[in-house]
């Protein structure tokens, strides 16, 4: 088959990438044959978040307009998850971070052929087991448990290495009209937005094996 590009458009604390990567990964483990060749992409969901972040409880309710409105909207991220086979431990989660250098780290580890190893370990470190990742030795740590070199990524994350590159890559998305997270976009032309159901990725997957047996 041949193969095909999925770029996914997607932020390490987004509730929904974490549900839609799960979804996704269902479906890719039920088709081990499928054509997806896979490539995260910067979309942060707070650009103006303080360099340290802020804390989760006081994000949440500026965001929502208080507490029983952060409630409401994380309900059916709670729900949706359990459904996916995916723990969120809520009460672990203590600061919401910048996660520009988390995304750096995602770019990184694309260059080393570990991108969605390195997306998967940042979103188990930050909604599992409410890990900071904003910060610096986490995010090394992280790249560590990913097959990084811990030492180098320590050292870049020191530096500005690639900040303007990551910002104007979200910037990129916002003005070709991305507005939220998860985006997909399969083989650069079909947008698919939101944590698509497996079935929908199933479907998609046998499509475009049709369509290559038929021009085969």
């Amino acid at each position: 088959m041949t193969p095909v590009k999925l770029d996914i458009l997607s932020d390490p604390i987004c509730p929904w990438c974490y549900i839609g990567k799960a979804r996704l990964d269902r479906a890719l483990e039920a088709r081990p044959d499928h054509p997806f060749v896979i490539a995260w992409h910067p979309f942060q969901l707070n650009p103006d978040m303080p360099a340290g972040g802020m804390d989760r409880r006081a994000y949440l309710e500026a965001k929502f307009g208080g507490q029983a409105g952060a409630v409401r909207a994380y309900l059916p991220v709670a729900e949706h998850a359990r459904a996916a086979g995916l723990t969120i431990n809520f009460e672990a989660m203590a600061r919401t971070p910048n996660t520009l250098d988390a995304h750096r780290l995602i770019h990184w580890a694309g260059i080393e052929g570990r991108q969605t190893a390195m997306v998967s370990a940042l979103f188990r470190a930050y909604f599992t087991e409410g890990r900071d990742i904003g910060d610096v030795e986490t995010l090394a740590d992280l790249a560590d448990e990913a097959g990084l070199d811990a030492a180098l990524i320590h050292r870049l994350l020191a530096t500005d290495a690639d900040r303007d590159d990551i910002i104007a890559r979200d910037a990129a998305a916002r003005e070709m009209g991305v507005t939220a997270v998860p985006t997909f976009v399969v083989a650069g032309q079909h947008a698919v937005p939101g944590a698509q159901p497996t079935e929908t990725w199933l479907s998609v997957i046998d499509e475009i094996a049709s369509l290559s047996a038929q021009s085969g």
